[in-house]
């Protein structure tokens, strides 16, 4: 049997045994204070257990509460887990585009509605969130704890959106390194799209570092002003408004490099037809191996007698009458 936390079991091991100490030897306090014939008659009756007794169980529940919180294992050796699900990175298109109002209340709200729908169809596998523009950067790491992944999400506001132009291969790229030890590797783009000439290094770089696109496609054929940050629409410099609409040209490319693309609809089918599309393409892999300790714990024996003990001492603490207690607070003498 080994401790886990056998460090913090001598830190508070040492000051356990001054404090039993210095207990044990110094002089009863109410000694100091009291006449002994009245300290007789405060005392417990007969019944009650001497004060010797209730300080050694106080003190060995005490002690096996510690050992408790040493956590006290029996250590197996290392052992290796299949680890079911996939890895899969997404990204939130956060460019100035984001703010049209095709779709209510706009495109970003609406995408990132559609984003936590792919969550929920996914809820076994590791996720990581990236939002790019300009630039591009990490939300969240990957895990599988989906209501963080959402809370993370739900932070993206139009304080975020750049409006600047999309930079895909910033994105590539930054996806290419954290895909990089990922197999298979696999990108969801959450976007209202992306011209050709945008698009074009981005298909080298998905391309040399083998990953798989999806694109969730937000906006409408139609299309929409280009919104400013202050809720009004772009005038462009011969007079007329900036009208931004929905391009499938990502979408062509994600069915190139070997994934699909949906066009975002109200209602959850959509999500959950993309996350079928992925498993089954990719049910016959695996996450890998992951290392953990085979222990047997056994916390919950020292914890359980410690609690027991306590409950015995605290429940012999001796009781005065109610008519002692009436004589002391007259100032009677008892």
């Amino acid at each position: 049997m080994i401790f886990v936390n056998s460090i913090l079991f001598w830190v508070l091991i040492v000051p356990f045994v001054i404090f039993a100490f210095l207990i044990s030897t110094n002089k009863e306090r109410l000694s100091r204070i009291f006449d002994e014939k009245v300290l007789q008659r405060l005392s417990a009756t007969d019944e009650s257990m001497p004060m010797m007794v209730r300080n050694v169980l106080m003190f060995a529940a005490i002690f096996f509460m510690i050992v408790a919180m040493a956590r006290p294992v029996i250590d197996r050796g290392d052992k290796k887990v299949s680890m079911q699900g996939l890895t899969i990175l997404t990204a939130l298109d956060i460019s100035g585009s984001m703010r049209s109002r095709d779709i209510y209340p706009n495109r970003l709200t609406f995408a990132k509605t559609k984003m936590k729908e792919f969550f929920n169809a996914m809820p076994s596998d590791n996720i990581g969130v990236v939002a790019f523009a300009y630039s591009s950067f990490v939300l969240a790491p990957f895990t599988s704890d989906k209501e963080t992944l959402k809370m993370m999400v739900d932070g993206v506001d139009e304080s975020y959106i750049s409006m600047g132009s999309t930079d895909f291969s910033s994105l590539g790229n930054l996806a290419g390194s954290l895909l990089k030890k990922k197999k298979p590797k696999i990108l969801v783009l959450f976007s209202d799209g992306g011209d050709k000439d945008a698009i074009k290094g981005f298909k080298q770089i998905l391309k040399d570092n083998n990953i798989d696109l999806y694109v969730v496609l937000v906006g409408t054929n139609k299309g929409a002003p280009v919104i400013d940050k202050n809720g009004k629409p772009i005038v462009q410099k011969d007079g007329t408004i900036a009208i931004t609409q929905r391009n499938d040209a990502l979408g062509t490319l994600a069915k190139d490099s070997g994934g699909a693309y949906v066009v975002a609809t109200n209602g959850k089918d959509d999500m959950e037809q993309l996350a079928n599309v992925i498993k089954s393409r990719y049910k016959q892999e695996q996450q890998g191996e992951v290392t953990i300790k085979d222990r047997v714990e056994y916390f919950y024996y020292p914890l359980g007698l410690g609690l027991l003990l306590l409950l015995i001492s605290f429940s012999s603490m001796p009781k005065m009458s109610r008519d002692e207690k009436l004589k002391i607070k007259n100032g009677d003498k008892v």
